[in-house]
């Protein structure tokens, strides 16, 4: 079967899952995390993607964006990629490919699923075993979310500026978030939906959407279609 086409939407927040070939480490050492990092920076500003979360994990990453222009996430996404290969089989002294295929992105509705993506992100860590703690991850944007560094290039989306009137009030209210965590089917939701490609959301959200494109936006039902029978 075919496979569908990515979906990019400006001004829609995306979640993007991107994974190591055969799940291989794509950051061997805190220098490869800074060039990644780096490379976002860099990108996302030329292409005008803004960039509300991520987390540099071992074998893959995710970022949570939301692109000016519909051509703004895949431009970005494959500028970094080609960069940061070349980067790491100089470095690393390898060759061949380091990603496992494309990346992986989906929409998702803001006022339902922004902020639980946001905290989906920033658990990955604590999930893997890796920390105890969100806060204890040096490279994820959570520190920046809870004010315990400054990352001027992560852009907090409206949502996330109205948790509260003043920055301490986003950052306790946002830590709180995390510290409450998700419920197993919330993260179900997110994983799935970002590796398939489907819209996340109300189905009045994916109805407005369908409206912008003739891509299948959520999966359709199991089995055969239905014959059709002669008038």
């Amino acid at each position: 079967m075919a496979r569908q086409p990515r979906l990019t939407v400006a001004a829609y927040p995306h979640h993007v899952i991107q994974r190591g070939n055969d799940r291989q480490a794509i950051v061997r050492d805190d220098v490869d995390r800074e060039r990644l990092l780096a490379l976002w920076q860099e990108h996302a500003q030329i292409f005008k993607v803004a960039i509300h979360a991520y987390v540099i994990m071992d074998n893959h990453f995710h970022l949570l964006v939301t692109p000016e222009t519909d051509h703004g996430l895949p431009q970005m996404m494959q500028a970094v990629g080609r960069a940061y290969v070349r980067y790491f089989n100089l470095r690393h002294q390898r060759s061949g490919t380091l990603w496992e295929g494309r990346y992986r992105s989906n929409l998702i509705e803001s006022e339902r699923y922004l902020l639980a993506c946001m905290v989906y992100i920033d658990l990955n860590p604590v999930r893997a075993g890796m920390v105890e703690q969100a806060a204890d991850f040096k490279w994820s944007s959570h520190r920046h979310c809870i004010g315990q560094v400054s990352a001027k290039w992560v852009t907090p989306h409206a949502l996330f500026w109205g948790l509260g009137n003043t920055p301490f009030a986003r950052e306790a209210t946002y830590a709180e978030l995390v510290q409450t965590g998700l419920v197993q089917a919330e993260k179900l939701q997110l994983t799935q939906s970002a590796l398939s490609g489907w819209a996340l959301g109300s189905a009045h959200f994916v109805g407005e959407l369908q409206q912008s494109t003739t891509r299948r936006l959520v999966p359709g039902k199991a089995g055969r279609p239905a014959k059709k029978t002669a008038d």
